[in-house]
Parts: C-alpha cells; sequence; structure tokens
C-alpha cells in the first residue's frame, strides 16, 4: 500500500514537530517520496568496480555517493518491484538489498579482522554481513537473535554471501551478555542494533504509522537499557560498543545513552562518530527530562537531510 493510506496518530506529528521544529513541514514531505533504490556490495565475493560493470549491463544506472565508501550504491533507476532481490547478482550474493541509513552503525563501529565482535540482535543479518566484510571474514563474530524464525533468515543470508568467521545463537541478548560475562569473554567490538518503533522506517514501511504508539516506545526504552548495559560489560578495555536504532523517540535513542553513561560513570566514554552523511547532534532536554551533555556525540540521521531513512547512532568505549 502507499503512504497516502496511513494517516498519522496526532501525538506523533506533536513529538516530530518539537524536535524538527522549523524543519518539521521538509520532513513531512520526504515521508511521500520513495525511498532510492540502494544496495551494499559484497566485498567478500565481488569488488564494487566489477559489480558496477556487472549491473550497467543490465542498463542500471549506478552511483556511488561516497568516495571513501565504494561498496555504497544507489541505483537510479524506475526498477519493477521485486526487481532487485530476483537478480542473479543478488541470488549469487553479489550484493545485499539495504537501505543506506541502516549501513552507517557498521560503518562507526568499524570492525577489523581478526577481531572477536558481537552483533547481539544480528537478524536478518544486513549488519552481520557487512561486519563480516569489513573483516575480510577474518577473526569472530558471534551473531545472536532470539527470534528463532529472524535467525533462519539470518543463517541463508550469511550463507548467500559467504559468511564463514560467524558463531550464529538464538539466546535472550540481555541474559546471554551475563553468561558470556560469567564465562570470560570480552569482546573488541559490539553492536547493539536495538529492537525499536520503527519511526525512521516509515517511508518503506507506512504501516508503522499504525503501529505506533507512546506504550510500546516505553516498554522498548527498557529493554534497550539493559541491553546496552549488559552489552557494555563484556567489552575489553579499549573496546567498542556501537548503539543503534531505526527510531526518532529520545525515549529509545538520547534516554538510554544517558542511562549508560550515568551508570557506568568515568568507566565508558562516548566517542564522537564521523560519518559521510549529515548528522544532527543528541539532544540534551526532553519532556521534563535533561540529559548528560555528552549526549550530544550521537548522531540522528533524519530523511529529510539525506534522502534516507532515520536511524540514531551512538558510540561508546570501554576505559576500563
Amino acid at each position: 500500500m502507499k503512504n497516502r493510506n496511513y494517516e498519522p496518530k496526532p501525538l506523533f506529528l506533536e513529538r516530530m514537530s518539537a524536535l524538527l521544529g522549523k524543519d518539521f513541514e521538509s520532513y513531512n514531505e520526504i515521508l511521500k517520496q520513495p525511498l532510492q533504490n540502494s544496495i551494499r556490495c559484497n566485498t567478500l565475493k565481488i569488488q564494487p568496480d566489477e559489480l558496477k560493470k556487472r549491473l550497467e549491463v543490465k542498463g542500471w544506472t549506478i552511483l556511488q555517493p561516497f568516495k571513501d565508501h565504494p561498496e555504497i550504491m544507489i541505483i537510479k533507476n524506475e526498477l519493477a518491484p521485486g526487481e532487485l532481490g530476483r537478480s542473479m547478482e543478488h541470488l549469487l550474493g553479489y550484493y545485499y538489498v539495504q537501505e543506506i541509513a541502516s549501513m552507517l552503525p557498521v560503518l562507526a563501529l568499524k570492525p577489523k579482522p581478526g577481531e572477536l565482535v558481537l552483533d547481539i540482535a544480528a537478524a536478518p543479518g544486513s549488519k552481520t554481513t557487512q561486519i563480516a566484510a569489513a573483516m575480510k571474514n577474518q577473526g569472530t563474530i558471534i551473531a545472536n537473535d532470539v527470534n528463532l524464525k529472524r535467525l533462519k533468515i539470518l543463517a541463508s543470508n550469511m550463507e548467500r554471501c559467504g559468511v564463514t568467521n560467524n558463531i550464529i545463537t538464538r539466546k535472550d541478548g540481555i541474559f546471554f551478555c551475563k553468561k558470556l560475562k560469567d564465562a570470560g569473554f570480552l569482546f573488541d567490538k559490539i553492536l547493539v542494533d536495538a529492537p525499536c518503533s520503527g519511526e525512521g522506517t516509515l517511508r518503506s514501511s507506512p504501516v508503522t504509522y499504525l503501529m505506533w504508539n507512546p506504550q510500546t516506545i516505553r516498554i522498548l526504552s527498557r529493554l534497550q537499557k539493559g541491553l546496552l548495559a549488559s552489552a557494555i560489560e563484556i567489552l575489553k578495555p579499549g573496546g567498542e560498543a556501537v548503539y543503534s536504532t531505526c527510531t526518532h523517540a529520545p525515549e529509545e535513542n538520547e534516554e538510554v545513552v544517558d542511562f549508560v553513561l550515568k551508570k557506568f560513570g568515568k568507566d565508558v566514554s562516548i566517542e564522537k562518530i564521523n560519518l559521510p552523511v549529515k548528522c544532527r547532534p543528541g539532544i540534551t532536554n526532553w519532556s521534563d527530562n535533561n540529559y548528560n551533555k555528552n549526549v550530544e556525540k550521537s548522531c540522528r540521521i533524519y530523511p529529510q537531510d539525506n534522502n534516507t531513512e532515520g536511524f540514531f547512532i551512538a558510540k561508546f568505549k570501554k576505559i576500563k
């Protein structure tokens, strides 16, 4: 169905207006526009220049918008529904159909070959396969999720993309981190791409308008705080964690970051993030709540700023 069949709830509009101020109108306008077709070249199987040539033979016009990240590609053509997923190159695992904003948390995490990495809510695998490509299949990724149906999709995507340095686990994320801590496991990098209310995905999934409600936001905020705090417990000294959501709700974003900074104090620092898109700083107050000033180092990615979906990203380093 098209976006026009869904009406945003008045409270959602009120909250977004409070967040965006004068930019609220441009935000509303971009939500009515279809998303660009974006893919990520899977460098475990093919290099970006070679993939570009193969796709151009199909008559596709390929843009590579970021000089330092040639694996990120936009297809400018108007494609038939499902065409990206049906192509031989996709079936062979040469590329992953992935929205640009969804690629940014792994760019912030910067996993390297040889590291021990945990993806705590990994399914269906877009970011896990991206991590594996950055690691060149060297080192180890533990890809965890609690949902069996989604884990099957994750396993399929890992196989299609040629990922060989992974272990797939099915555990509750908070419980799993506690077990790993008890067993003495410490990680170089952890991705906490947390379950969220999905406000940033309205362009691709307008049904979110119907599902949205404040109670869900409050419930998810508690879960996210537990997940992120548990993950930070099992970071090595000097290890880094990236927390990301595809929502704009401060309760699920800055409030979670503020919670972790208060809980761990000087044992954790929040790091400045450099990404190839326009990032707005995290906000320091919302609905009578004031957050740690360092929350500003977080990154708010809005659809109207980058012609993408919406995301929130924060990066932490374990001091000791």
